[in-house]
């Protein structure tokens, strides 16, 4: 039987698409990586890889394995916190989430933790498709990412948390105009395509018929949104869920596009074999309560916590 040791590795190879890069990930040599996966081949009889140069990828028998390694993992790692069903909520649990829903999963948190004393919570920011890659490797428990069908697996569970509809920033001191004038007479400032968002941007842009000025392309919300502030140029950005008070901004005209009928979900991510379930639910129920008070104090006061100097990135 493999050793949980080669298990973590292996999870690390599968996550990080090379011997070299789950090296640094494991604490090994990329050698030393290469062995235990030969080894482990040899003891189930069958090859668990595609190869090509220094790149490996899960054939149909790494990505059968792949949930129940994780399976694994997680209950040894359920057992050596003290999380067994016995005592749901106590242990260590670990978190992760975009920058943009970092500070309302940390609010989330520190109310459960607030009520439960023997939870130890931690909690990470990242990108989405690196969160979700740590989450099937068994490095954090569950993530805040931004769905994205690209990114589904089989071992994974999704939660919807809320949406954030698409909508138009302008200086609050130019004219008025619809989304798509804004867009073709002055400058855009565009969320990066490589990024789920920056596809959503292309998609809302596509179903305006508009062909914007290009003038700048970032992958940071809270910086895009500030070069807007100063008159830069404009930009087309999903509504930040977290109570982000742009319609009360002095500085900043918020418009809604009615034409993108395609908003940014934003859910929690976890495996489905997880022993850490009973936290994950508690956590998932306040981040949903949260969704839907934000809504509301949103409207009234245009505010809610925030984490300081954390870009917005999706």
């Amino acid at each position: 039987m493999p050793s949980l040791r080669v298990l973590r590795t292996f999870l690390a190879v599968a996550a990080e698409g090379s011997f070299t890069a789950a090296a640094h990930r494991v604490a090994l040599t990329a050698s030393a990586v290469g062995l235990q996966m030969r080894t482990l081949e040899a003891d189930l009889r069958r090859t668990l890889f595609t190869r090509h140069g220094k790149v490996v990828a899960l054939n149909e028998h790494g990505r059968a394995l792949l949930p129940v390694a994780a399976q694994m993992v997680a209950l040894y790692d359920g057992v050596l916190h003290g999380a067994m069903a016995d005592a749901p909520m106590a242990g260590t649990v670990r978190f992760g989430a975009v920058v943009s829903a970092l500070a309302r999963l940390v609010q989330a948190t520190l109310a459960l933790k607030g009520r439960h004393a023997a939870l130890d919570l931690h909690v990470s920011s990242g990108k989405s498709d690196r969160l979700i890659a740590q989450v099937e490797a068994g490095e954090i428990d569950a993530a805040v990412v931004v769905q994205d069908p690209a990114l589904r697996r089989p071992s994974l569970a999704w939660t919807p948390l809320y949406t954030e509809p698409m909508v138009l920033l302008a200086p609050a001191a130019w004219p008025a105009t619809g989304a798509r004038a804004a867009v073709e007479r002055h400058p855009f400032i565009r969320f990066a395509r490589d990024e789920h968002t920056g596809q959503l941007v292309e998609r809302t842009l596509r179903r305006l018929r508009a062909r914007p000025q290009e003038f700048l392309e970032l992958n940071s919300i809270e910086a895009i949104v500030d070069l807007v502030r100063s008159g830069l140029g404009v930009t087309v950005l999903p509504q930040l869920g977290d109570g982000t008070a742009w319609a009360t901004d002095r500085r900043l005209r918020m418009a809604p596009i009615a034409q993108a009928t395609e908003p940014r979900t934003l859910a929690l991510v976890q495996l489905r074999t997880t022993p850490r379930s009973a936290v994950i639910a508690a956590v998932g129920q306040r981040l949903l309560h949260g969704a839907d008070t934000a809504g509301r104090s949103g409207a009234a006061s245009g505010a809610a916590p925030r984490i300081a100097g954390s870009p917005a990135s999706g």
